[in-house]
């Protein structure tokens, strides 16, 4: 073969071969564009569904911590008999029923503030059994009034967790 043959077929070759890489260049270029606008558009409607969820997943773990909270928990019940063990039990069933009912907000938090809302959870129960068994009480109204003597001496677990809860919801706009 001649080399006029050789370098005139390169001639015609080498552009062909450029262009086609250009060519493969943009395309992919453009497809990973595509891709990326899809999934943007798609996170953003899925954001736009899921942001009242998580809300109202924030809103009732905040009511669960209010209705907790031993000052208003409390209030809300009254002893049904002086027995100070009796009270103690209602008072953590209350607690435990009301925790039952919210657990599956728990798929619309994140892990901390989920575990910080159980820690609450079991820092009141923990709280109310540790005053029960002290040497001050002897009835289920005693048990009341040494609960919330404690209480305004230092900060209530749920007041903790709520404090949590309002800084996590700040970040979610």
């Amino acid at each position: 073969m001649d080399t006029s043959k050789l370098i005139e077929l390169l001639c015609y070759t080498l552009p062909a071969i450029i262009t086609g890489i250009v060519a493969y260049y943009f395309f992919n270029l453009h497809t990973k564009n595509e891709e990326g606008r899809r999934r943007y558009l798609l996170n953003k409607d899925t954001q736009k569904d899921a942001l009242p969820l998580r809300l109202q997943a924030f809103e009732r773990m905040t009511l669960f911590l209010e209705r907790i909270n031993p000052g208003k928990l409390l209030i809300r019940i009254s002893p049904n008999t002086e027995d100070k063990n009796d009270y103690e039990n209602l008072l953590i069933s209350n607690i435990e029923q009301e925790f039952e009912h919210n657990l599956t907000q728990q798929i619309y938090m994140s892990d901390e503030c989920w575990t910080i809302i159980v820690t609450a959870k079991n820092a009141t129960i923990q709280m109310i059994r540790r005053t029960n068994m002290s040497d001050r009480v002897d009835s289920a109204n005693k048990l009341r009034e040494v609960i919330m003597n404690d209480l305004m001496e230092k900060q209530s677990p749920s007041a903790v967790a709520l404090s949590y809860i309002k800084n996590e919801v700040k970040y979610l706009f």
